[in-house]
């Protein structure tokens, strides 16, 4: 039997068209093709041939107030979102009240503590200047080296400051504050420079003394300081800046004023007077068994 050939695909004599190659994307394409409806299409070219129907005026007027309700309304709900209730007013006042009058009430503490520790003083220096004066001398050159005693001299005053910036409360200012470690780093080069007592804003640093930061604030003997910060040192004046300008501390100085701009004075004066020190209470250190009987021999 003759085989007559076929064209491809399908049935002979029947001729195939060739179909698009996206024949089986209908809906992309029309989307694609013909994004805008028809009805809207045709919306839309009546209203540029003039055909739409207007608007009757009282539905212009209903969408007028109802734009305006909803605008008054988006104002009420922000005002109200924005503005502190009273309960959260009422319970920040309290917040505010009890902190100042803690921080009021540790002042008063630490000012009767110190005038407990020099009736103290008084009366130690009383009952021992007539019966044991040798004594005495003694206990008042133990409490000099241990920074409990008041002391008077020459020395350097030592003024640290935030800088400008970060006074203004400029965002990313933070850098530009002085810290605890500054204050540490200070501290410890007056100590190697040759300074015989060291006090900041007025409390007397000893061997039981820390500097140590609670959020933003900078505390000495957990007593909280305020800006500026003033560090006096005891000493020969010309000696003592002459080291710490050589020493590390000095160079930790140079760095906060041209980096981050805090301000650094230091100043020689003639005559200082240090308080001492309330940290008396020793938690650890034990006196040698039979130490004392040895250094009296």
């Amino acid at each position: 039997m003759d085989r007559a050939p076929r064209p491809p695909g399908g049935e002979p004599g029947v001729t195939h068209q060739p179909g698009r190659p996206d024949q089986s994307m209908t809906l992309l394409r029309e989307v694609v093709e013909r994004p805008l409806d028809p009805g809207y299409a045709a919306a839309a070219q009546r209203r540029a041939e003039g055909r739409a129907p207007a608007l009757p005026w009282w539905r212009k007027g209903i969408v007028v107030v109802l734009a305006a309700a909803l605008g008054l309304g988006a104002v009420w709900a922000a005002r109200e979102l924005r503005a502190p209730t009273d309960g959260a007013g009422d319970a920040r006042a309290l917040l505010l009240s009890q902190v100042s009058d803690g921080a009021a009430r540790g002042q008063q503490l630490r000012a009767d503590n110190a005038a407990l520790v020099e009736q103290i003083d008084r009366l130690q220096e009383e009952s021992l200047r007539g019966t044991d004066p040798e004594f005495l001398e003694r206990v008042q050159l133990l409490t000099l080296n241990a920074g409990s005693a008041r002391v008077r001299g020459p020395g350097l005053r030592i003024t640290l400051d935030d800088s400008r910036d970060a006074q203004a409360g400029e965002p990313g200012a933070d850098l530009g504050r002085v810290q605890d470690l500054d204050l540490q780093v200070l501290a410890n080069a007056l100590w190697s420079a040759g300074a015989e007592a060291v006090a900041i804003n007025g409390h007397r640093l000893s061997g039981l003394s820390a500097i140590r930061s609670a959020g933003p604030a900078i505390l000495v003997d957990l007593a909280p300081l305020a800006r500026p910060y003033v560090v006096e040192a005891v000493g020969e004046p010309g000696d003592m800046q002459a080291r710490l300008t050589r020493s590390t501390g000095g160079a930790h100085l140079g760095t906060l004023r041209e980096s981050f701009g805090i301000s650094v004075s230091i100043e020689e004066t003639e005559e200082l007077v240090l308080p001492g020190t309330t940290a008396r209470t020793l938690r650890h250190a034990e006196p040698l068994e039979g130490h004392t009987e040895r250094e009296d021999g």
